[in-house]
């Protein structure tokens, strides 16, 4: 009885021990979260409040929103950027979720303020091309780092995630066509010279929020149809480095079983895949289909030969 029981507390000290483990790592995973939408905001803040907005210069979505609304009535940004988001946060919890909600509420409440703490520093540059180029890098780079950990600053995109499910558009395309009203918008209060500069400004915050989600190394996943699975895989892992899983298939005319390749390599290995599947299987068919995130596996870079 005695060593059941002292069985019994092993098997309790262990479960809690892996509790406190799952809970720490739970813990620190939030922190790491807000903290990087932290450093995020401020940074979308600098290219907002130093280049962007004192050149009259605007994003797309509600910040472009809270932006002419500042304008027009002489009271702080982050004041609209706050009560205009508030309906779309709202939708957000109800339709996407309450993390993502959650997330965007902190991601704008950061930047609400730290538009605030900027707001009085003198801007970078008065050329409001400048301003278009340096303020959308900057702007872009921290919007990206916010959506990267989960959250939103654009409550026109909850809107189109909705309306993405219940029609036919995609969301690319209401986000677009929403904010085609929104830089129209600018032209009317800031003119249309400066709305021409806020679409080239719209459009390298764009380009930018996809480099910092998706990585300046873009990776592939590849698939292979081939003949020669076991001489292509050795010939990956051996040349490339890469990891190679095996899926079975079968050919949908002929109904042969075959082996199909899959693994993930950086746009500069694609050239060398399509060399080495070539080398080994002249017949072989395959697709190369871009990949937006990877996590775990052995995807790491070794040298090439």
């Amino acid at each position: 009885m005695d060593e059941q029981s002292n069985q019994e507390k092993s098997s309790n000290k262990v479960m809690h021990n892996a509790t406190k483990i799952r809970h720490g790592k739970t813990v620190m995973s939030y922190v790491k979260k807000y903290f990087q939408i932290c450093i995020g905001a401020i940074i979308a803040a600098v290219g907002l409040e130093m280049f962007l907005i004192p050149n009259s210069v605007i994003d797309g979505g509600v910040v472009g929103l809270a932006i002419m609304a500042a304008h027009l009535s002489g009271m702080p940004f982050g004041l609209f950027l706050i009560v205009i988001n508030i309906p779309f946060l709202y939708l957000g919890y109800k339709q996407i979720g309450k993390s993502f909600a959650i997330s965007t509420i902190i991601a704008v409440c950061f930047l609400s303020f730290w538009s605030e703490i900027f707001e009085p520093i003198e801007k970078v540059t008065g050329d409001p091309f400048l301003a278009a180029i340096f303020g959308g890098i900057i702007d872009g780079l921290g919007v990206g780092l916010i959506m990267r950990a989960g959250g939103s600053l654009d409550g026109t995109e909850i809107v189109a995630i909705i309306a993405d499910k219940r029609s036919v558009f995609s969301v690319g395309e209401v986000v677009m066509f929403i904010n085609l009203f929104i830089l129209s918008g600018a032209g009317l209060v800031f003119g249309w010279d400066k709305a021409m500069y806020s679409l080239f400004a719209y459009y390298v915050i764009a380009k930018m929020i996809d480099v910092t989600i998706k990585g300046l190394d873009e990776s592939y996943g590849v698939m292979i149809v081939t003949n020669e699975p076991e001489e292509l895989t050795t010939a990956l892992n051996d040349r490339l480095g890469r990891g190679v899983t095996l899926l079975y298939g079968e050919g949908g005319y002929t109904h042969q079983q075959k082996k199909v390749l899959y693994c993930v390599v950086t746009r500069l290995e694609v050239d060398k895949l399509k060399e080495i599947v070539h080398d080994k299987d002249e017949n072989a068919f395959v697709t190369i289909n871009v990949v937006h995130d990877i996590v775990g596996g052995r995807f790491k870079k070794k040298s090439i030969h």
